[in-house]
């Protein structure tokens, strides 16, 4: 993303150094704006998912089956953040080996995770507080206490969660925003990143290796979980490092093919994503009901996807370039972490708020909820972007941000 002539001058008055010539190491990657797009509708399937899982499936296979295996889309998104990582840092790698380096890489990622994750902490002790008194008030069970969902509430989870380590094996479910797991993850990758980005700097054989090494642990954790690659809380550590060096390897490989790949033509892209595409929708519903071993194909096909786009060339890419799955793609993060309150307000609507009439019409009431809760989840998460994501992660990073690599929030 591009700077305006008058706020480059704004900025090379506050840091001169913004404005003295880049080496060629020195220049920020080009942003892959199919990848940004392509980030847009899987935080909408993690919503249908969530939203399924805890009310019942619609009995219509074709929807079923690929919304149940929706879990499978963080394995998109990690590898995905080990994709783009690489890609932007590469070159600077030799910075993330000195403190300052390393510092300012953290600051800027926590900038882009935190305020979200913070924020969605606030708003479901708010939810907490408030629908505990209304059940007190009330004779009931609040739905933050009922046996079929029950998050872990307490302090000692809180301090786990402000600390982004709820996801290190030290919890026994769930806790407070339960999908903020996968940041707790992401942190953890984020503070491992630079041993990644060395053995980034490796051969073709390297990066396959460390691609094998990925799928691998995938798969033993596919075939010893007991529920496929279903796994937050208690492997979910594992799960988004074997996810995320098959990123950095496919990023390794990236920078192989891209010059080999320049005259090759358009048509000869969109070919291979169609063939991915279909891949993909093949082995979703050609590898029985979800959280089985089966699960490590659908990550292969996953991959696949993020490979088959990086070259921002081909028509499915051009698909994902469009504006409204740009915009929804910024807002994918915030779409994802804000679900949580939605789910639990629906809940609350359900125990108290509906009408008998509406009760028992639970077919028509199951279709129109989902379908509602998507778009407002949407909106939701529209809200949460331009009021805590965008302008905490401005304010965060400071004067420093101009001349960093641009847009590193892909990653999430």
């Amino acid at each position: 993303m591009g700077y305006a002539p008058a706020t480059c001058r704004a900025i090379c008055v506050r840091d001169p150094r913004v404005c003295a010539p880049m080496s060629e190491a020195d220049k920020p990657a080009r942003e892959i704006r199919a990848l940004t797009g392509a980030r847009a509708l899987p935080p909408l399937f993690l919503v249908l998912y969530h939203y399924h899982e805890g009310h019942g499936y619609q009995h219509v296979p074709w929807f079923d089956i690929f919304v149940a295996k929706g879990y499978l889309w963080v394995e998109f998104f990690f590898v995905l953040s080990g994709f783009i990582l690489t890609y932007v840092y590469f070159s600077r790698w030799q910075s993330l080996f000195t403190l300052k380096g390393y510092g300012q890489f953290l600051r800027n990622r926590l900038a882009r995770l935190y305020p979200v994750h913070l924020a969605m902490i606030i708003v479901l002790g708010g939810m907490l507080l408030v629908l505990r008194a209304l059940a007190h008030a009330g004779g009931y069970v609040s739905v933050f206490d009922l046996p079929i969902y029950h998050p872990d509430m307490s302090l000692r989870a809180l301090a786990f969660n402000l600390l982004l380590i709820q996801a290190w094996h030290v919890m026994g479910q769930l806790s407070w925003n339960g999908v903020a797991w996968f940041i707790s993850v992401e942190f953890a990758l984020c503070l491992a990143f630079p041993i990644f980005l060395f053995a980034a700097r490796g051969t073709v054989g390297r990066a396959l290796l460390l691609l094998a090494l990925g799928f691998i642990t995938l798969r033993n954790l596919a075939l010893t979980s007991g529920h496929g690659l279903d796994l937050t809380f208690d492997l979910g550590l594992v799960r988004g490092f074997a996810d995320f060096a098959i990123g950095v390897a496919l990023a390794m490989l990236h920078r192989h093919w891209s010059p080999k790949l320049a005259r090759v033509p358009e048509v000869a892209f969109t070919v291979a994503q169609l063939l991915v595409f279909a891949t993909f929708f093949y082995v979703i519903y050609h590898t029985g009901w979800a959280h089985n071993p089966m699960d490590v194909w659908i990550a292969g096909a996953m991959t696949l996807i993020v490979a088959s786009l990086a070259f921002d060339r081909g028509a499915v890419a051009r698909l994902f370039m469009r504006k409204p799955l740009q915009r929804l793609g910024e807002w994918s993060y915030a779409i994802y972490m804000g679900q949580t309150a939605l789910l639990m307000l629906l809940r609350f609507l359900q125990q108290r708020i509906y009408p008998e009439a509406l009760v028992t019409h639970y077919r028509l009431v199951h279709v129109l909820e989902p379908t509602l809760l998507v778009p407002a989840c949407v909106l939701w998460g529209y809200v949460l972007y331009r009021l805590v994501e965008k302008p905490a992660n401005r304010w965060l990073r400071g004067p420093a941000a101009p001349v960093l690599p641009p847009r590193p929030e892909q990653a999430t």
